[in-house]
């Protein structure tokens, strides 16, 4: 959920940089108090240094071990591509694109890699790409509800060329349905999960939802989740018909050739399109199942057009599914789930995901009217010339 990874939308954003700043983070949210057991003697003694040294020396190597596969898959990647003249103007607006918000990714990551909060790489199925982080906010307020949250192209660099289209919707459903079946462990209320993609993962995660109320309508099917377990799915700046995009990725550098192979052939186009799924009078009782679907895109989104996200809605509509669509005037691929958290203050995005799942909490409403402002991790002047240069 390549490198996928869920948020707790209650906790402080504020004191939080790892919710503040990257909200598109693949984290599996959920709440626990850890508790350690005490002599009943002498109380315990502090952890030695060795061992300090030691957990430091494995956080190291896990961020070693992660940088060298997703380089080497990224060179792999490239390699398949071709590296031609438009994928190298790409790659060094990339970098710098990168560099001009490492002020923010630097605290993220700090965050990320020595929080006591943070469980790092779990594991979630059979194949070495089947990792997720856990994020376990202190509290002692009882069972928390859960955001699994999908990253886009993480998930296209970390699966191929391992695999296409077919096995990251398996591994994405695989991670849903992990959160399903063990998130009361970690503190989360496992009636309470949100499932929400961005890019890719809006896509993908579709896939998987979409599969899962099919296999449900049909009777002798076995699961290992549910859809009634989704209590709402949030896709941001997806696409959802693919057909509708292989041209669109071709002029902008996702060559035909390598887009219809990552999606196992033109002849699987439709079963990897949700919107043309829905469409077909055999999976209506599917449609029936589905949780209340709520669509984000930015208006001026070059990546992924924000008539994706419209046709995609209509089409919801159309067959009964319970669907809204929210634009953002002005907004990029990449302004909504990462600039405008980066930038701090008010983020009607994460707020209205916050509000829609506190809705009918009178209590948690009120903490988050009173929430201070979220702080800024990159400066003004640097957030507006990476959106200049982006290559998204």
């Amino acid at each position: 959920m390549a490198t996928p990874p869920a948020t707790m939308p209650d906790v402080d954003m504020d004191s939080n940089p790892l919710l503040s700043g990257v909200l598109s983070q693949t984290n599996m949210g959920t709440t626990k108090k850890h508790r350690r057991r005490r002599s009943a003697s002498r109380p315990s003694p502090a952890p030695s240094q060795p061992l300090r040294r030691q957990s430091f020396s494995r956080d190291i190597g896990h961020a070693a071990a992660e940088t060298y596969l997703v380089t080497r898959l990224s060179f792999k990647l490239l390699r398949y591509l071709g590296v031609g003249y438009r994928w190298m103007t790409r790659l060094v607006a990339l970098g710098c694109y990168a560099m001009l918000l490492m002020p923010g990714f630097l605290r993220v990551a700090y965050y990320y890699f020595f929080s006591s909060q943070v469980r790092r790489s779990v594991v979630y199925g059979d194949q070495p790409r089947n990792r997720l982080d856990l994020y376990l906010p202190e509290n002692n307020d009882g069972p928390k509800p859960v955001v699994a949250f999908v990253t886009g192209g993480a998930w296209i660099i970390g699966n191929f060329p391992q695999g296409t289209i077919g096995d990251m919707v398996k591994d994405v459903s695989q991670g849903i349905s992990f959160v399903c079946n063990n998130i009361a462990e970690y503190g989360g209320d496992p009636n309470r999960i949100y499932l929400m993609g961005q890019s890719a993962g809006a896509h993908i995660s579709a896939c998987a939802l979409l599969n899962q109320a099919i296999k449900e309508s049909r009777e002798g099917d076995i699961m290992s989740w549910s859809v009634s377990q989704i209590k709402a799915y949030f896709g941001l700046s997806g696409g959802y018909n693919l057909f509708n995009l292989v041209d669109h990725f071709h002029s902008r550098g996702l060559y035909r050739s390598t887009f219809l192979s990552i999606m196992e052939g033109e002849q699987s186009l439709p079963q990897f399109s949700p919107e043309i799924m829905i469409k077909d009078p055999t999976v209506r009782s599917a449609v029936s199942l589905l949780p209340r679907i709520i669509l984000f895109h930015g208006t001026m989104d070059n990546s992924i057009p924000s008539d994706s996200s419209k046709a995609f809605a209509d089409a919801l509509e159309g067959v009964g599914a319970e669907a809204e669509l929210i634009l953002y005037e002005g907004k990029t691929h990449t302004d909504l789930f990462l600039q405008d958290p980066l930038r701090g203050g008010k983020d009607e995005l994460i707020d209205y995901v916050v509000a829609f799942i506190h809705s009918g909490d009178a209590e948690a409403l009120a903490k988050d009217s009173m929430a201070p402002p979220r702080k800024r991790l990159v400066p003004e002047l640097l957030l507006k010339l990476a959106g200049k240069i982006s290559p998204f």
